[in-house]
């Protein structure tokens, strides 16, 4: 990773004091032309800040962008991630008022039971990894984010990670098990939204190989035991206080409640 300079610097500790303190930032204490790269050196600083700072660990990684819609949003022609730390681990339970501008998402996650390899190619990576039906609830350090903050702001704020919470985990799943596989989303038991895994690169695998990759090329990598939310089936929506229930046919469910 690069050496990050001052005025970066100063980026990621605007971040990362909105973080620790739970307020939002004007979008202008962010550039909108922010370049990518720098963006990236900008979320590894505020990592670095929440694990050496914060005595938080890296827990995993978060994948957005892994629709033609989204990239379309931001105007980006790849996914992008962001980190997972330790509060970012949910137990299915979130106060709506200790959020800023909270979305939810549907999306498989991933659990590293050995260290991934960019070597790797996507069997091995389904070999490597127990897949879990997940929920994400991405949210930003910034006003009145979605979508009106840029590439390079989504991705300095840790590509608006918010909480992942994650079902069951199960070993042995196939190819063919998460090939269009459906997803569905209810609140308080009406359907609000449903599609399937192929919104996601296709085939959710394919961001797990695009995150290995990425990361090699930033010097980092996905650890045995650490958790990836590999990319939405839907458009995000807006969280409500509920009851939600992410459903994912014969990989199962998981609940979050809103209160």
């Amino acid at each position: 990773m690069k050496t990050i300079d001052l005025q970066h610097s100063e980026m990621a500790t605007a971040l990362y004091e909105a973080y620790i303190e739970g307020h939002t930032i004007s979008k202008e204490r962010i550039p909108a032309s922010l370049e990518k790269n720098r963006a990236y050196s900008v979320q590894h600083a505020v990592t670095s800040k929440k694990t050496n700072d914060n005595e938080e660990e890296l827990k995993g990684y978060k994948i957005s962008l892994t629709s033609k819609e989204t990239q379309q949003l931001f105007q980006s022609e790849t996914p992008l991630y962001g980190a997972l730390t330790t509060s970012a681990l949910s137990d299915g339970i979130i106060d709506l008022n200790s959020t800023s501008s909270p979305l939810i998402e549907i999306e498989l996650i991933f659990i590293a039971k050995e260290d991934l390899s960019a070597a790797d190619d996507v069997h091995a990576l389904l070999e490597k990894t127990q897949v879990a039906p997940g929920i994400e609830v991405p949210d930003s350090r910034f006003d009145d984010w979605f979508p009106k903050i840029s590439l390079g702001q989504v991705i300095a704020d840790s590509a608006v990670a918010g909480k992942i919470i994650a079902g069951t985990p199960l070993d042995n799943v196939t190819y063919a098990q998460l090939e269009k596989l459906p997803g569905k989303l209810t609140l308080n038991g009406e359907e609000i939204a449903a599609s399937d895994s192929s919104e996601v690169l296709d085939h959710p695998v394919n961001a797990v190989k695009w995150l290995v990759n990425e990361l090699a090329g930033h010097g980092l990598t996905v650890k045995k035991g650490m958790s990836i939310s590999s990319g939405t089936f839907i458009l995000p929506k807006t969280l409500e206080r509920g009851l939600y229930e992410a459903s994912y046919g014969e990989l199962g469910s998981v609940t979050l409640t809103v209160r």
